[in-house]
């Protein structure tokens, strides 16, 4: 399914029937790394998963991409679908909780958006990453990022650039990691543009559910913890020997999915 924003082709899978839930993908990812949280979902519900801008079968970002784009985008496919739930996990999370001030969002679940709070900015990575990317050097380009938001923190750059060499070669369909890593760059900007104080989100009127991992950066526990009190009509729910990103295929999905079927219930 697609609709069109501003010249630009927005396209998504869909799957099942039911009352409709919007999911967001995240920074490095397209909407099929949301295919197993999908169709455990679409046992109950029609599920819509767009592929944003730049990746997957989604049209190209324009210059000066970043969160008004990314708000306008969501619009549509909520226009389009009538869809008034929606799931957003990391960067995604941050474009649904700011496009919930706006749009007509009844029921919001965020998994771990990366706001900048406190004193920590989660997008310091970016100039170390766009040199590489300059160089050519995607692979470390991928690690840089996937350092900096706390992905592989634990894991040597010396071990993981190799491997990730091997993957950009070997890489193939909807979710070739050579093609995405230019894109974290959108990712950043969107929570560049999200950037101010989390009371911001006290005039969010939709009920929300904020999911986080016990195994995630502390960081983006302290985010939750900051929005908890802040968010009018909010239940958080932490996960329990997973990290940040546990709605992806390689998570462990079926337990973001029971507190979704629940909450979209």
């Amino acid at each position: 399914m697609r609709a069109l924003v501003a010249r630009t082709d927005i396209r998504w899978r869909a799957f099942g029937g039911g009352p409709k839930v919007v999911l967001l993908h995240g920074g490095m990812q397209t909407s099929a790394n949301l295919t197993k949280l999908a169709r455990s979902l679409a046992t109950g519900f029609t599920v819509y998963v767009p592929d944003r801008r730049g990746r997957g079968l989604s049209g190209p970002a324009a210059s000066g991409h970043g969160l008004r784009a990314e708000i306008d985008d969501l619009a549509a496919v909520l226009d389009e679908t009538g869809a008034r739930n929606v799931f957003g996990l990391s960067s995604g999370a941050v474009i649904a909780l700011r496009a919930a001030m706006e749009l007509p969002i009844e029921r919001l679940a965020l998994y771990e958006p990366p706001l900048k709070h406190d004193d920590h900015d989660p997008v310091a990575w970016l100039p170390r990453y766009e040199k590489e990317l300059a160089r050519g050097r995607r692979a470390a380009a991928f690690v840089t990022a996937a350092k900096g938001t706390g992905d592989l923190r634990y894991a040597p750059r010396a071990a993981l650039i190799p491997l990730l060499g091997v993957a950009i070669r070997a890489g193939q369909g909807r979710r070739r990691i050579g093609d995405l890593i230019p894109t974290m760059r959108l990712d950043a900007a969107v929570v560049e543009d999200a950037a101010g104080p989390l009371s911001t989100y006290a005039t969010v009127t939709a009920e929300t559910l904020l999911l986080g991992g016990e195994r995630s950066p502390a960081y983006l526990t302290s985010v939750l913890n900051g929005l908890e009190p802040v968010l009018p009509r909010v239940r958080r729910v932490t996960f329990t020997g997973v990290g940040h990103l546990a709605a992806d295929d390689g998570g462990k999905p079926e337990l973001v999915a029971a507190e979704l079927r629940r909450f979209f219930r």
